[in-house]
């Protein structure tokens, strides 16, 4: 194992493809040592691998860690794997999420608890634990990837929605109980965006939900990783409890 860095490090879960990994490359460029979670070897072969090779090339450090977040004694091994290997963790990125979309009245109690678990349950898991670290170093920024599914609701999407408004009351309650130890903690709400997740879409669906966007386009993973840039940087140092919604003008 390599000697502990004095640099910076994020923690970003789910960082292995999309909206993760865009956000990684991103804090990367900015100094950040890396540190990528993975749900499995299968993702860090197939993603997770490139993505820390991506963000070497910045001059930085990264390494993968493999963890089900929705797991929390789990959660506490990786963020000590982390800590170990880094020394610190200044920023912590709550990314991972997945959907199993269907409507209301249809929908499984496994495709609730499943999207809840990984979504809703991680953020506890992650925050609780990590924050103990940043409670410690006082200083830190957590930020939480919600969605303008959990601002306004989306039909077909009771369980992911409700997943990502929980997110949100999380984040105002920790950024109120940790802000007094120096951490800020915020939440961004990402409309369409180019991704996997989107990419499955039927393109009727696609094209519809477009000449909803005031911009008339989908965003970019690069774009939402901007405002995580912005987040964990210096010039957020007095921006806590808020939710910035990174929709192109949908949800309004």
């Amino acid at each position: 194992m390599e000697g502990i860095s004095l640099a910076k490090t994020a923690l970003i879960t789910g960082a292995s493809q999309g909206l993760g990994a865009a956000m990684a490359k991103r804090l990367a460029e900015d100094g950040f040592n890396i540190a990528i979670n993975c749900y499995s070897e299968r993702e860090v072969e197939n993603g997770g691998t490139q993505v820390a090779e991506e963000c070497r090339a910045f001059g930085v450090e990264a390494e993968c860690f493999i963890c089900d977040v929705s797991k929390f004694e789990l959660c506490a091994e990786m963020v000590k794997a982390v800590k170990d290997r880094f020394g610190t963790i200044d920023v912590l990125v709550n990314n991972a999420g997945i959907t199993k979309d269907g409507l209301l009245v249809r929908m499984s109690e496994e495709q609730f608890d499943a999207v809840t678990n990984v979504n809703y349950k991680s953020v506890f898991n992650m925050t609780r634990h990590v924050g103990a670290v940043m409670m410690r170093q006082k200083s830190g920024r957590i930020i939480n990837v919600s969605s303008v599914a959990g601002v306004s609701g989306n039909a077909g999407q009771f369980n992911y929605s409700a997943s990502k408004a929980g997110i949100i009351g999380m984040t105002m309650t920790t950024a109120k109980e940790l802000g007094p130890r120096g951490i800020t903690c915020n939440a961004i709400a990402p409309g369409f965006i180019n991704t996997a997740m989107t990419a499955v879409l039927e393109d009727e669906y696609k094209e519809a939900i477009k000449k909803q966007i005031s911009l008339r386009r989908y965003g970019e993973p690069e774009e939402v990783a901007g405002v995580v840039s912005f987040l964990a940087g210096k010039d957020a140092s007095y921006v806590s409890g808020q939710v910035i919604v990174i929709d192109g003008c949908l949800s309004m």
